[in-house]
């Protein structure tokens, strides 16, 4: 099985997420360790678990989910995996950083998802494109234990803005529809902001969407 540990870091409250398996291998999900304090609680609970990370993975690109893609590469020797559309918004980060005047160590070039899946060890992910939050946007499904690693896709009650360059309201609404509320309903939610919640939950509350 797997385990899901989450840190919020950032200006941003932005959710990063490790998620292990039973031999300790881990995926970073979404890095956004933003100082040296962050990085530092990052590391130190890879270390006092015993975890070995075997990938850095993005949902997608916005500044708040790379920061730490640096120091996780130069750290554990991964290179960042993002959706090959998704490649024009991880290069244009630099001069995000400049108009909010936030520091910020360019990402190493990333390589791409290959296929619609990803293992780690024996635990199954399935690769969903979910574009509209960004233009390649990607949520991870794991079935056994029905957990969905949301990014900005979808939120407790909300969705991710479309008001951002290649975002858009209509194709959002569409991935969530079509891709998202396929899952079970009893799927966890762990989203890139706010609290979890739950795919039946949402197909109830969420205003955006009933």
């Amino acid at each position: 099985m797997i385990e899901v540990h989450k840190f919020t870091f950032s200006p941003f409250q932005e959710n990063t997420y490790i998620v292990s398996n039973d031999n300790k291998d881990c995926f970073i999900v979404d890095p956004g360790c933003f100082d040296r304090k962050e990085r530092a609680i990052l590391k130190q609970f890879i270390a006092s678990e015993g975890l070995r990370p075997v990938g850095l993975l993005n949902t997608h690109c916005h500044i708040d989910h790379v920061f730490g893609n640096k120091f996780v590469s130069e750290t554990y020797g991964l290179t960042p995996l993002i959706h090959r559309i998704e490649k024009p918004v991880l290069a244009a980060v630099p001069q995000v950083a400049q108009l909010y005047n936030l520091d910020y160590d360019a990402s190493p070039d990333p390589s791409f998802y290959e296929g619609d899946e990803i293992f780690l060890g024996d635990e199954k992910f399935e690769i969903l494109f979910t574009p509209g939050h960004s233009p390649g946007h990607v949520v991870l499904y794991h079935e056994n234990s029905k957990t969905l690693i949301a990014g900005d896709v979808l939120f407790r009650k909300s969705i991710g803005r479309t008001d951002l360059p290649g975002g858009d309201h209509e194709t959002l609404l569409a991935s969530i529809r079509e891709k998202v509320f396929a899952l079970p309903d009893e799927t966890k939610v762990y989203p890139g902001h706010m609290e979890e919640t739950e795919i039946g939950y949402e197909k109830k509350h969420n205003p955006f969407l009933v």
